[in-house]
């Protein structure tokens, strides 16, 4: 499977991506074959930008970064600009498994979608919070792709 991760921050720049480098980590630690990496500032435009030229050559593009209630935290939004289908389950799984864990992870806004045969999903910036996100995503990854693709099994059971 082909992964990106896009770090969207004002205060870290690529050199200092700790939460974008863990989230890599994680996913070539499960046999990720490829994982491109993307950073941009801040800014509903600059991140469905980002997003869009990331999107179209994976199947998985993990966002980290700008999910808050900042004022400058718009990687929802700009997620909702690009995808065509939303996966609510998904941004709800995240927030619960990471509730688990810290009682702020109810504070994120994260959201996750379809771009056309590719999932979007909006991560933590924290490195934890990332962390946590993909370590929890990786058993549902490889199905989902496949649906994504065509194939696979509506009832994971049968």
């Amino acid at each position: 499977m082909r992964f990106a991760v896009l770090t969207v921050s004002d205060s870290r720049g690529p050199e200092r991506d700790l939460s974008g480098n863990a989230i890599e980590e994680i996913l070539r630690e499960h046999g990720a074959e490829s994982v491109l990496r993307g950073w941009c500032r801040d800014g509903v435009e600059e991140v469905a930008s980002a997003i869009q030229s990331l999107a179209d050559d994976v199947d998985v593009l993990l966002t980290t970064g700008g999910t808050g209630l900042a004022p400058r935290d718009h990687t929802p939004e700009a997620t909702l600009r690009v995808v065509d289908r939303l996966a609510p389950g998904l941004a709800e799984f995240l927030r619960m498994n990471g509730a688990n864990e810290t009682p702020f992870s109810w504070l994120s806004r994260g959201v996750a979608g379809i771009r056309g045969r590719t999932l979007i999903l909006n991560l933590p910036g924290s490195v934890n919070g990332a962390a946590s996100g993909t370590r929890a995503l990786v058993p549902l990854i490889s199905h989902i792709v496949e649906q994504l693709r065509g194939g696979g099994q509506h009832d994971a059971n049968d």
